[in-house]
């Protein structure tokens, strides 16, 4: 039997998704990729044990991408996967959980296209549906809810995202997973509270998402609007609310 459709070629860019902090959350074909890479550009907040899987021969290059911590420009990112690819060299892009959730693995991927670099997408876990489960929330409830909202905190240039519609989320959204949330988890519960969403309703701030130091703390949109202690908890964090808490 084939296990794998897709041979990693010379010449050719992967983006691929290593999940959102547990080894154990690799898929098959990430591991793979990882193993025949010869230049891996990654991201922080990934295990150390993910990159051991890389062949002794290949380059490490750590790209940053981080909130509040310097790192690479993006655009120079792009750069750095095209001239690799065109020096025939197996090219990895190993992103936390999923490149394309919240991963710019579109901007990445469009780069590549637009200089006719062959590329292909891996996808990974994403901390917004495993960092849930690893808390005991389940995403979907068929006795609570039919829908699911991702939204980040943070637009393409860190600033609050304008174009989030708080109103219309507080009203339909049945669970709320916001990524990148801690620092402006006060606001984000205001926004709600002040839309309409049920100040009683549950939160939970997930911390280092399937990490061994994995850290939940759950509480309601009102008491965390005004008395939560941000040095209790530390980044990465998602944010959950609704009943399914």
């Amino acid at each position: 039997m084939q296990l794998f459709q897709s041979k990693f070629n010379k010449g050719s860019v992967w983006l691929v998704g290593a999940g959102p902090g547990d080894p154990g959350l690799l898929t098959l074909l990430a591991f793979e990729s990882i193993k025949k890479a010869d230049v891996i550009f990654y991201d922080a907040l990934l295990n150390d044990h993910i990159l051991s899987v890389a062949k002794p021969s290949a380059e490490l290059i750590f790209v940053g991408k981080r909130g509040n911590k310097k790192s690479i420009n993006q655009l120079e990112i792009n750069k750095l996967l095209i001239n690799e690819a065109k020096k025939n060299k197996r090219v990895l892009r190993l992103k936390g959980g999923d490149p394309f959730i919240f991963g710019r693995g579109g901007e990445e991927a469009l780069s590549l296209k637009l200089n006719k670099i062959p590329y292909k997408i891996v996808p990974g876990a994403t901390a917004g549906i495993a960092g849930l489960a690893y808390a005991g929330i389940p995403a979907t409830h068929r006795d609570f809810n039919t829908s699911i909202t991702f939204i980040s905190a943070y637009g393409a240039g860190g600033e609050k995202p304008e174009t989030i519609d708080w109103a219309s989320f507080s009203k339909t959204s049945q669970l709320i997973v916001i990524y990148m949330g801690l620092e402006r988890m006060k606001w984000v519960c205001n926004e709600l509270i002040k839309r309409g969403r049920d100040k009683n309703e549950n939160i939970a701030i997930i911390s280092n998402a399937t990490n061994k130091n994995q850290k939940i703390l759950i509480g309601n949109l009102e008491n965390f609007s005004k008395d939560f202690d941000q040095s209790t908890i530390d980044s990465p964090a998602l944010l959950v609310i609704g009943k399914n808490v």
